[in-house]
């Protein structure tokens, strides 16, 4: 199965400055604009906003 050109693989990147990344993949269709989740950052100890990073 080849990769889709419409789901490419992103990094996301904590806002709380720790350096921790997630890597995921999304639709370009559904969300032209960066991605931006509410994840886990085992460095800060809580939940923070990660966002893409291009």
């Amino acid at each position: 199965m080849a990769r889709s050109e419409t789901r490419p693989v992103v990094t996301l990147r904590s806002t709380a400055g720790t350096g921790q990344t997630y890597v995921t993949r999304k639709n370009r269709r559904n969300d032209p604009d960066r991605l931006v989740l509410r994840k886990y950052d085992p460095a800060a100890g809580q939940h923070v906003l990660f966002r893409e990073e291009r």
